[in-house]
């Protein structure tokens, strides 16, 4: 039985993603950490993210969970991040005028304006929907899902695919944005994955299978 950690900073739609763990995984355990003392004997970690990027960063900050997800990334443990749980990983995001996040990845987090068009007719923001995802490279997370296949986002804000060396999956809202970002043993999402019905719930299986390598 693996320990299946959901870190709980008060931003993340918990019970979908730990719903949909415990669909696909029903050996294992699933903990909904507050604490970073709760996360302790995980075998595999999740960064849920939802609402704003600067409340998410202070509560990601606040209990401690910055070394805590340093050390499980040094230590070659799988983790996967989803939404804002994307986000925060980045260099720093345009929103609340501008935050600095936690910077594993070097990529910016842009707004996605208030004149959003494709083929002219006008977007609307933020993008609330099912786009379908292109995966970028040959990944274990990708095992049995179909290229191009449907997931739902909703998101104000968004990680640019060009110039992103960490790209694993791209999609297109006005502008070509990383629907999926990999290093090593990192796997990270802007769609819900827990909301994505066949295609997200087979994410997350492969998620719980996968060894974090890459």
């Amino acid at each position: 039985m693996q320990k299946i950690v959901v870190l709980d900073y008060g931003m993340g739609n918990l019970h979908s993603v730990a719903s949909a763990l415990q669909k696909v995984a029903p050996a294992d355990e699933v903990v909904l950490a507050t604490t970073p003392e709760q996360a302790e004997g995980a075998d595999r970690l999740i960064v849920p993210g939802v609402g704003a990027i600067r409340d998410c960063v202070e509560g990601f900050i606040r209990p401690g969970f910055v070394p805590l997800l340093n050390h499980c990334i040094e230590s070659g443990m799988p983790v996967l991040g989803i939404c804002v749980g994307m986000q925060i990983m980045m260099h720093r995001s345009e929103e609340n005028n501008g935050v600095d996040c936690l910077d594993i990845f070097p990529q910016p987090v842009k707004f996605f304006g208030t004149d959003l068009q494709e083929n002219g007719e006008r977007l609307k923001v933020p993008h609330m929907g099912w786009n379908q995802v292109q995966q970028t490279v040959d990944h274990p997370m990708w095992a049995n899902i179909e290229d191009r296949s449907r997931f739902y986002f909703v998101h104000s804000y968004y990680v640019p695919a060009e110039n992103n060396e960490a790209l694993a999956g791209e999609t297109r809202y006005g502008v070509k944005l990383a629907a999926a970002v990999a290093r090593e043993n990192i796997f990270a999402t802007q769609f819900h994955p827990e909301k994505s019905a066949d295609a997200g719930l087979q994410l997350l299986k492969n998620f719980v299978g996968w060894n974090g390598q890459f």
